[in-house]
């Protein structure tokens, strides 16, 4: 049995209420992070089959800690304000393998 497809994977809610509820991407900053999230694994060349994926996700039920997301398979869950953060955790922690603990949650 292969171990893993992937050294990491990270997983960032995109999940929006239209009800007013807080959720992680309600002012659409997840969103625009994901796919900058994306690209620059892409760019550093680590995004792909047996390295570490970037994937959308659904509510994982942080809401009042969002917007979040988890890099597995360590399980560390993160928030995020900017690009400076979610290119920091691409970097230190997918790429380097390295939790950044000032985003941990």
């Amino acid at each position: 049995m292969e171990e893993g497809f992937y050294q990491r994977h990270m997983f960032i809610c995109l999940n929006h209420r239209d009800n007013g509820e807080q959720s992680c991407n309600n002012s659409g900053l997840a969103d625009e992070m994901f796919h900058l999230a994306k690209k620059h694994a892409k760019s550093l060349g680590i995004h792909g089959d047996h390295q570490v994926r970037v994937n959308r996700c659904g509510c994982l039920g942080r809401c009042q800690e969002g917007p979040v997301a988890v890099v597995y398979p360590e399980a560390v869950w993160y928030t995020f304000v900017d690009g400076d953060d979610v290119r920091e955790i691409v970097e230190s922690h997918l790429r380097d393998g390295v939790p950044v603990d000032r985003l941990r949650i």
